[in-house]
């Protein structure tokens, strides 16, 4: 599991070190040079003669990019500083002098050569801005510079490194307004940042490198990632006992004349990934069967639900329906899923094993129908804030579908999921995510409702699933939503085999767990040069 904590948070945790005078930022640009040495080994095949340009601001960040120059510069490459502010980090500018590199300020004047430089680069580090920043993009200088940088449509540009964050983004809520650097790769140091995983930001990071520097973080992690290993350690799997009934019985109210395919994609999905029986109850159980004869058309005894894929305002038959399950989810502790035309029919207030799994304009219109005036692009600018207040309004726990997939629960949970190709922004995708989450939520109904703070962890788990799937189903490629639901078997049974006996990191209150998570963290043992360096 990757986690994330605040700036705040980083900052308390790094206080007590450099007043000890640990060296953390000799820590981080150690490890920052070695992430840019392996850049130019994979572009070049070597870092000697390689041509590194350090895009630095006035504050620490500047100052971790220009040791990392210093590095770099003693083993070979060609480094040079664009400096966008008067002055930078003192010791910083003297370390890349003294090893032979060149820092430049940069003025108005002076923008288009700066730019070009920087273009002309093998790799560019962006040491701009860090954490301490506010967001809302650069300005001045270091806005024009980048402007024109982002602009150039070069074939073989230069690979972009961000220091920490990619220079002004919401370091803490995901924002990203104004002028950023877009980064092919984030190496950030002692903890991921919320920023770095939530959208829209989180397009503009790339690869993510994490640096173990030695922080002991303090509370519990902003933002979480499942990897695989913990949707494996999630997922219903039967045992020797099993039968139909306690692997879970979903029922699933979808569909309609008008759009029978949403009902056919939503149980195909329930079925595909698992689930002891699938229930259908519906206008076009004919054409279900027919597709899916696993599907049991009718009434009974169900442990989770699907409620809403296909129906729409005008279908009171299944309006009808949704309303009458409704009751089964508040008095009998029923999991269940809220999905598109079912979102307009939730009560007041429900428990947090309902899962509403709305896109940003359907949460857009059910907290407008709340008293929350907002648009669908309020929306997408700030996902996280709106999912949260969606959750303080209903009760829910609330999933919602981008291109990264955000879930937010009760007890602070909220997670990231990025798993999911660009090719899965297609019909009918958000049908079988439903129908795969009430697989879930049946397969573990007994344990939602001892702990229905695990419908936040299980939606996750089936994001990543669902990104997977649709990988499996055509990788690098167009899929279609009916591909993805056939790609879910192969899926999982990967998902298993490879991750299920490895240890997975439960959400609990008050976690003071780590960020050095898998090969996504790397260690930042340098050299045993002395003295404190401040970040």
């Amino acid at each position: 599991m990757l986690l994330s904590w605040t700036s705040a948070q980083v900052r308390a945790a790094e206080a007590p070190l450099l007043a000890d005078g640990v060296p953390l930022m000799q820590r981080a640009s150690f490890a920052l040079a070695g992430a840019v040495a392996r850049v130019l080994r994979e572009r070049r095949g070597r870092v000697v003669g390689g041509s590194v340009v350090l895009l630095v601001g006035p504050g620490n960040n500047g100052g971790d990019a220009l040791h990392a120059g210093a590095y770099l510069r003693a083993r070979g490459a060609d480094v040079v500083a664009l400096a966008v502010a008067p002055r930078v980090h003192d010791e910083g500018r003297a370390a890349l002098e003294a090893a032979g590199g060149r820092v430049v300020v940069v003025d108005e004047d002076g923008v288009a050569a700066a730019a070009a430089r920087a273009a002309g680069a093998d790799v560019v580090l962006d040491g701009i801005l860090g954490i301490g920043a506010r967001p809302g993009g650069l300005t001045g200088v270091a806005g024009a510079l980048v402007a024109r940088l982002s602009a150039r449509d070069d074939e073989r540009g230069p690979v972009v490194v961000a220091v920490d964050t990619p220079s002004g983004i919401g370091v803490d809520d995901g924002s990203a307004t104004g002028t950023v650097l877009r980064a092919d790769r984030t190496v950030t140091f002692g903890a991921a940042k919320p920023g770095l995983l939530l959208p829209p930001a989180a397009r503009l990071a790339g690869e993510l490198e994490v640096v173990d520097i030695g922080l002991d973080l303090p509370g519990r992690p902003a933002i979480a990632r499942l990897e695989g290993h913990d949707a494996a350690a999630l997922w219903p799997v039967p045992g020797p006992a099993a039968h139909k009934y306690s692997r879970g019985v979903v029922g699933v109210v979808a569909g309609a004349r008008r759009y029978p395919g949403a009902a056919v994609l939503a149980t195909s999905a329930a079925v595909l990934a698992g689930v002891g029986m699938v229930r259908y109850l519906g206008d076009v159980a004919d054409l279900v069967v027919a597709r899916r004869p696993e599907v049991v058309a009718g009434p009974g005894h169900v442990q989770a639900w699907v409620f809403g894929p296909g129906v729409s305002p005008e279908d009171a038959a299944q309006r009808r329906r949704i309303e009458h399950a409704f009751e089964g989810v508040l008095n009998r502790a029923e999991p269940a899923v809220v999905d598109a035309g079912a979102l307009e029919l939730l009560p007041p207030r429900v428990p947090a094993h309902v899962v509403l799994t709305p896109h940003a304009g359907e949460l857009a219109r059910l907290l407008t129908a709340r008293g929350h005036r907002v648009d669908r692009e309020h929306v997408e600018a700030h996902p996280l804030r709106h999912a949260c207040l969606a959750h303080e309004l209903t009760g829910a726990t609330v999933l919602v579908k981008g291109h990264v997939t955000l879930v937010v629960g009760p007890d602070g949970a909220a997670y990231a999921q990025s798993d999911a190709p660009a090719w899965l922004a297609t019909a009918g995708a958000g049908d079988v995510l439903a129908g795969l989450l009430g697989a879930m939520l049946a397969g573990r109904a007994a344990d939602v409702a001892d702990d229905p703070s695990l419908a936040a962890a299980l939606a996750a788990a089936a994001a990543l699933v669902h990104g997977r799937a649709a990988r499996t189903a055509n990788p690098g490629g167009p899929v279609t939503a009916r591909a993805v639901a056939l790609a879910l078997p192969e899926t999982v049974a990967a998902l298993l085999g490879a991750d299920a006996s490895r240890p997975t990191v439960g959400w609990t209150a008050g976690s003071t767990a780590r960020a050095t998570t898998g090969p996504t963290t790397r260690s930042a043992d340098g050299p045993g040069r002395g003295g404190r360096m401040g970040r």
